[in-house]
């Protein structure tokens, strides 16, 4: 049943066999004795994917509770043992990664030296329980249905420039004035260009423009600190620009929504026995975090 429940996650047999240090014909041999076991077949296999049946998606259902409480099982014995120890597995997006996370690292592998972090870093939205990873930081308003999890700030977006580069240039007033200025944005998406804005009731959209272009937020930060433009940034990024008065935020009665804004996440599967090695990462950035939000 577990590796029945890995064959569907991974998509493939070959997929599953790799995650299970099996061989593909090995994976196929165990599906196989469950549907003979159940007498009914689980999986359509076609050349190209595998679908499951209707008899599949709910034995696949019961399989991920009983993969769960084997998971749990496991899990007993860091959840007893008074000494957090092992390998914490941490998804994070960038910006956040380098920022709020990494700071946060030294502190606390002096304080625990029993465990290990790898930080994954990603803007992708891992699978948790699908990859062999324990926690993941999400930014969104929309968490995904099935997982634990605790909202620990609100991760707001601004545009900022340095003063010099606004005194030259001028301060735009309203977001159409933002399409006569040099403006740094993300470039991943066409509409990463479509700077939008709310205003209580008002809201406004301009297509800025720009001579760079970067996907990360500490290559923009430093842009607008090299007097280069306008950048959007997240407001942690920008906070000790900010602060020292190398940055200003401009714009700032307008809300500047984004993608990329939204409540930031600490999310983990489910389950009654949290391993102490999870606990203590959780308490630590929750302890770092939280105050500041």
């Amino acid at each position: 049943m577990a590796v029945f429940a890995r064959v569907v996650e991974a998509g493939s047999f070959s997929g599953a066999a790799r995650a299970l240090g099996l061989t593909p014909s090995a994976v196929s041999r165990q599906v196989a004795r469950l549907e003979a076991r159940l007498q009914v077949r689980l999986l359509e296999r076609t050349t190209r994917q595998l679908r499951l049946t209707e008899a599949g998606s709910a034995a696949y259902a019961r399989c991920q509770t009983l993969v769960g409480a084997a998971r749990e099982v496991l899990a007993l014995s860091d959840t007893h043992t008074a000494q957090a120890r092992g390998l914490v597995r941490v998804s994070c997006p960038k910006a956040v990664a380098r920022q709020v996370v990494h700071p946060l690292m030294a502190g606390f592998l002096q304080r625990y030296p029993e465990v290990d972090v790898q930080l994954i870093v990603t803007d992708r939205e891992v699978d948790l329980m699908a990859e062999p990873i324990d926690l993941a930081i999400r930014i969104t308003d929309h968490p995904p249905p099935g997982l634990a999890g605790r909202p620990l700030m609100r991760i707001r977006h601004g545009i900022y420039a340095s003063p010099r580069y606004l005194d030259a240039q001028g301060r735009p007033q309203q977001p159409p004035d933002l399409a006569q200025h040099s403006c740094l944005y993300l470039g991943e998406h066409d509409n990463d260009r479509r700077w939008r804005f709310q205003r209580g009731a008002e809201r406004a959209s301009v297509q800025v423009r720009g001579r760079y272009v970067a996907n990360h937020s500490e290559i923009r930060l430093e842009g607008a600190l090299n007097h280069l433009g306008i950048a959007s940034l997240p407001g942690f990024c920008a906070q000790a620009a900010l602060q020292s008065g190398a940055l200003e935020e401009v714009l700032p009665d307008w809300e500047h929504q984004t993608d990329y804004a939204g409540q930031f996440w600490l999310l983990y599967p489910s389950q009654r026995f949290l391993p102490a090695k999870l606990r203590v990462w959780i308490d630590h950035l929750v302890a770092a975090v939280a105050p500041s939000a």
